[in-house]
């Protein structure tokens, strides 16, 4: 390798974190942003010298790449969605904590397992246009080259998804100590077996989400409410017994979360809990083994 393909490999590993939290934002999937991450790389090696020294902006120009590539990922996913059995959820970003290489990614609150939920209801165009725009400052000129639409339709795109979001209002994240202490009291509540107790710490409005995609158990409508989430989730306690016992608390998107191994009868799983007013207002169920292939459960 010669000195000037260690110095652009070297600027491109400075910018990948970066560009793993786009590609991630864009799509949801683990596996296809480090996928358009990699393609982005061979794209820029795969340009001349001189087309290479006319890159200004090293950061803007592969976040743009990046975004190109990712709506075309997000187009090809609207279309299995129609063929999708059961509801849609992000892959689950798992992390370690302070060493972790993605800590920087998940540290955005636009990772959040609420927050992508939210973009998944956008269209391809909105997502890209909102995204690029509001959480990384691209200029529409350069969106709408993305998009191959006008600078004006670019803005429109944006300004919908906007809108689409401030509508469907994301919990905020909240500190992890006190989502620890609800998800242990949580925990308990579900391991004695106690609806009462269990209702308690449901908020009015929650919900549970799974995603097994018609290859692993799980919910396949939105539960909704506190009387019917409680009395599935306590049914799953009394009917695989210790399955509380098996789970391993682990922060997903960097919130707190409990991951689960196969286990007789359950699927391996990542399940995800969002907190709104100090109750848990969200319950993600991720079961469809083809999102968690990225995911260790030893």
């Amino acid at each position: 390798m010669t000195a000037a393909e260690q110095t652009l490999a070297a600027a491109f590993t400075g910018h990948r974190a970066h560009l793993v939290g786009v590609a991630y934002r864009l799509t949801g999937s683990v596996a296809d942003a480090e996928d358009a991450v990699q393609e982005a790389w061979l794209r820029l090696t795969g340009l001349g010298d001189r087309a290479r020294a006319e890159i200004r902006d090293l950061r803007g120009w592969l976040t743009t790449v990046v975004g190109r590539i990712c709506l075309d990922r997000l187009r090809s996913a609207a279309v299995r969605r129609e063929r999708y059995v059961g509801q849609w959820l992000p892959e689950p970003l798992i992390t370690s904590g302070e060493d972790d290489p993605l800590d920087a990614v998940v540290r955005d609150d636009g990772v959040r397992m609420a927050a992508l939920v939210v973009l998944d209801r956008l269209t391809p165009e909105q997502r890209v246009a909102f995204v690029l725009h509001d959480a990384f400052g691209v200029p529409f000129t350069e969106i709408a080259a993305v998009l191959g639409v006008t600078e004006a339709t670019a803005r429109q795109h944006a300004s919908r998804g906007r809108r689409a979001v401030a509508a469907a209002e994301p919990p905020p994240r909240v500190a992890l100590d006190e989502q620890r202490e609800l998800l242990e009291r949580f925990v308990a509540a579900l391991a004695t077996g106690d609806v009462g107790a269990v209702v308690g710490l449901l908020h009015p409005d929650v919900v549970a989400v799974g995603d097994g995609g018609g290859k692993a158990r799980t919910a396949i409508n939105v539960i909704d409410g506190p009387a019917k989430v409680a009395r599935f989730l306590l049914g799953l306690v009394r009917k695989y017994g210790g399955i509380t016992a098996a789970g391993r608390p682990v922060l997903v998107n960097g919130d707190l979360g409990v991951l689960f191994p196969e286990q007789p009868g359950v699927s391996a799983r990542v399940s995800s809990i969002v907190v709104r007013d100090g109750l848990v207002v969200a319950i993600y169920d991720v079961v469809n083994p083809d999102k968690l292939g990225h995911v260790r459960f030893d």
